[in-house]
């Protein structure tokens, strides 16, 4: 007979007798701010159904390839739903709450008040996928090793961490180097992995074994490049916890691989893909006009969602000369004819970004710098703009059509102040050096919007030549900062903390791998972001991050783009999804299939 599930109320008073004088008692959940939402002892999450069959296939497109089944080291291209699938962290995000955790291999989480450690008590119940129970020793192992041979932002994370300690076999203590807020929550997060199936000699090199995880699914299925395929592990440990109640509901996740974007989405409307995201306004408005649109059985949904837009922008890699001067940035910005773009290639379906919290209360934009943000930039006089500090300041502004000869006129005139003179048509230095640069593309899908601008920027003497590459060549050059300019995303949260060392300081920005794809080294950048990791109040965090915002805006590191105003999501209507979004919106995990596999 299977064992009734430990209590929270049995567990709770196990984890107090660890608890060490003038430390908080240990806890079912942590928040960044304030206190979970959600008490201990919740059923599940608000946004899922509880009552979802398990079964069926699901089949997702992925677009390009895969040569790797490590999605924590900087080689290779990892196959999509490894981390999700498979590895399973301390602790599982709510996505209905700003950064939020709960029980999942470790059932409480001590943390004083000041935030300078973090002790872990793992479920007794929690096993690997061989039958291996996760233990302290399994913890400290992953720890150890994702901080010396992983990605760039793990080492950058697990390396604030002093000394690790096994309390017993299933209790582990974190001491930090100071007082983080998010410390706690980022190692809640930390992947945990098998001591006794993980060799750390040759962790750093790509393989295609599947590895041993202690999550919902297995990799039972690789044809490397083409399809991988992930079948619900029947003796999954943690299918009763509340954190997991109502997810992981298909019985089969297979993902087909396509080279091109337009043959995928030929397989979606075949049905040999059953769900699809879209971030494209174009084919959102024009390619699902198909009969199984029009009939029911594609559903197109419009998802909202709480979270910031983040920042896509045409990035400049500043390392490199010709994108050196900020007055050549803010000339090309300058030349971007956001509103003709939109009208013309996108039907009018976008909204312009502005901030890199874009469509969020941390958004600078539009709002005059409060007392605690000027005492932060106060020691750094010149990294701000005045307009931009007032909360004045907006992203140019087009009549709409293709002249756009006011901005055109500004672009000039800092381009001149920059050396640029034109000449026979074309813009040139003293020294004769023509202003000339290359746009790396990932895929033709970017094409039409980089034509569009590479055209207008010929028009004013600026030679741009635009080249595709497929994805291994664009991730490698991508890692070893190789371009002049690429198009991004930086995706945002309502807590950003310590992925923006990761994006922004300068302690990265030599470091192949890093997403500083700017190549940004400011003093005033690294300022913010320590200080907005240091705010222990709601108000002094959102002032942290809105200089920051504020500062990244001043330096005219990217030409911002532009966001979708909602997620658009389409699915063949035997997938089915609960009547209640998250927070964060399109949740695949929480969806089911209905009737047929």
């Amino acid at each position: 007979m299977k064992a009734a599930p430990l209590s929270f109320v049995t567990a709770a008073l196990m984890a107090v007798v660890l608890a060490r004088p003038g430390q908080c008692e240990p806890a079912h959940g942590i928040a960044m701010h304030g206190l979970p939402k959600l008490a201990p002892g919740f059923h599940h999450f608000p946004y899922v159904n509880p009552n979802a069959p398990k079964g069926g296939r699901l089949v997702l497109g992925g677009w390009g390839s895969f040569d790797s089944l490590n999605p924590m080291i900087v080689k290779g291209e990892p196959a999509l739903g490894v981390r999700e699938f498979t590895i399973e962290s301390l602790m599982a995000r709510s996505l209905d709450e700003p950064f939020t955790l709960y029980g999942l291999i470790a059932e409480s989480i001590d943390v004083p008040p000041e935030r300078n450690e973090v002790t872990f008590r793992l479920n007794p119940k929690a096993h690997f996928s061989d039958g291996s129970p996760v233990t302290a020793d399994d913890v400290l192992f992953s720890w150890s090793l994702l901080k010396e041979k992983s990605r760039p932002n793990f080492m950058t994370y697990y390396k604030k961490v002093v000394s690790a300690e096994r309390i017993d076999e299933r209790t582990v203590r974190f001491v930090l180097g100071g007082a983080d807020r998010e410390m706690p929550l980022i190692l809640g997060l930390m992947p945990v992995l098998p001591k006794h199936a993980t060799d750390a000699e040759t962790f750093e090199a790509t393989s295609l074994v599947p590895p041993i995880g202690s999550g919902p699914y297995k990799i039972t299925k690789v044809d490397p490049g083409h399809t991988l395929t992930y079948e619900l592990d029947p003796n999954y440990w943690g299918r009763d916890l509340s954190t997991t109640r109502g997810r992981f509901n298909f019985a089969e996740i297979r993902f087909d691989y396509y080279r091109d974007g337009a043959v995928l989405l030929e397989a979606f409307k075949t049905g040999a893909i059953d769900v699809r995201t879209e971030e494209d306004p174009s084919r959102w408005a024009e390619a699902y006009a198909f009969q199984a649109v029009t009939s029911g059985r594609v559903k197109k949904v419009e998802i909202p969602t709480g979270l910031p837009a983040g920042m896509t922008g045409l990035v400049f890699n500043t390392r490199r000369a010709v994108f050196a001067d900020p007055r050549v940035r803010e000339a090309l910005i300058q030349l971007f004819n956001f509103e003709w773009i939109d009208k013309n290639l996108f039907h009018g379906l976008y909204q312009r970004t502005e901030s890199f919290f874009e469509r969020s209360s941390l958004a600078s934009t539009g709002k005059p710098a409060d007392a605690y943000e000027r005492a932060l930039l106060a020691p750094f006089p010149d990294a701000v703009r005045p307009d931009i500090l007032s909360g004045t300041y907006r992203m140019p502004v087009s009549d709409g059509s293709g002249h756009n000869r006011a901005n055109a006129r500004r672009a000039i005139e800092l381009l001149a102040e920059a050396g640029y003179k034109l000449g026979n048509g074309r813009l040139r230095r003293a020294d004769g050096a023509r202003l000339t640069f290359e746009i790396l593309a990932g895929g033709v899908a970017q094409e039409r919007l980089l034509n569009s601008f590479a055209g207008d920027l010929d028009k004013l003497g600026i030679d741009v030549s635009i080249r595709t590459v497929d994805s291994a060549q664009y991730q490698a050059r991508l890692k070893d900062y190789d371009f002049d300019m690429i198009q991004f995303t930086w995706p945002a949260s309502l807590s950003p903390g310590n992925e923006q060392l990761f994006r922004w300081s300068s302690k990265v920005a030599g470091q192949p791998g890093s997403f500083n794809y700017a190549g940004i080294a400011n003093p005033a950048a690294d300022a913010m972001i320590a200080a907005l990791l240091a705010g222990d109040s709601p108000h002094d965090f959102a002032s942290s991050v809105r200089a920051l915002d504020r500062v990244l805006l001043s330096g005219h590191y990217v030409i911002p783009l532009f966001h979708i105003p909602r997620q658009w999501v389409a699915h063949w209507d035997r997938v089915r999804h609960p009547d209640t979004f998250p927070l964060s919106g399109y949740n695949l995990d929480s969806w089911w299939i209905e009737g047929r596999p």
